[in-house]
């Protein structure tokens, strides 16, 4: 493995080292998925770099689970900052939450595998939620605080999920006495 790593950040050392810009240009990124090191794909580039554009064509690329999770978590967050100014991006924001939340099952076994054993928070579900807060859908914000108590996630707030879900079901009885 260490000389997978200093073969991937140094290159391979041979009699005729030869050291050309397009060499250079042409070399990967690497990471670490399921324990090997693996070049970086679209997907990665796009999640780690925060670029919008990038990340709104490579949720069209198939990836590892994991550079999946944080490809959507990251577009969400990024749609989710720019939803008041840009209806486009509110739009964008719940469908790509719903895809996230659609795939999660089958995204969780491999993040929490990659991140020995721990389950990170998910902004998804509580960006989410607040969106369709926002929007008085009610109902179905309190089914996504549900499905991320039922993947045993935490908000990071003091009341978590179930402390959320609360103020939404009072909202929604302001709204309708």
């Amino acid at each position: 493995m260490l000389s997978k790593i200093k073969e991937a950040l140094f290159g391979s050392k041979s009699k005729n080292s030869e050291s050309s810009s397009t060499e250079n240009k042409d070399q990967s990124r690497y990471t670490i998925r399921d324990g090997e090191l693996t070049p970086t794909d679209e997907a990665f580039e796009a999640w780690t770099g925060c670029d919008i554009e990038k990340m709104r064509e490579a949720l069209k690329t198939k990836t590892n689970l994991v550079d999946r999770h944080f490809l959507l978590m990251t577009f969400v967050d990024e749609t989710y900052k720019r939803r008041k100014s840009d209806p486009d991006a509110k739009e964008e924001c719940a469908e790509v939450s719903e895809q996230h939340i659609k795939e999660f099952p089958a995204i969780k076994p491999a993040l929490v595998k990659s991140l020995d054993g721990i389950l990170p928070r998910v902004t998804t579900f509580q960006k989410y939620a607040t969106l369709l807060t926002e929007q008085g859908q009610y109902e179905r914000a309190i089914e996504v605080c549900e499905i991320a108590i039922s993947h045993g996630l935490h908000d990071g707030t003091k009341g978590g999920y179930e402390g959320r879900m609360d103020k939404i079901k009072k909202k929604a009885a302001g709204r309708n006495a």
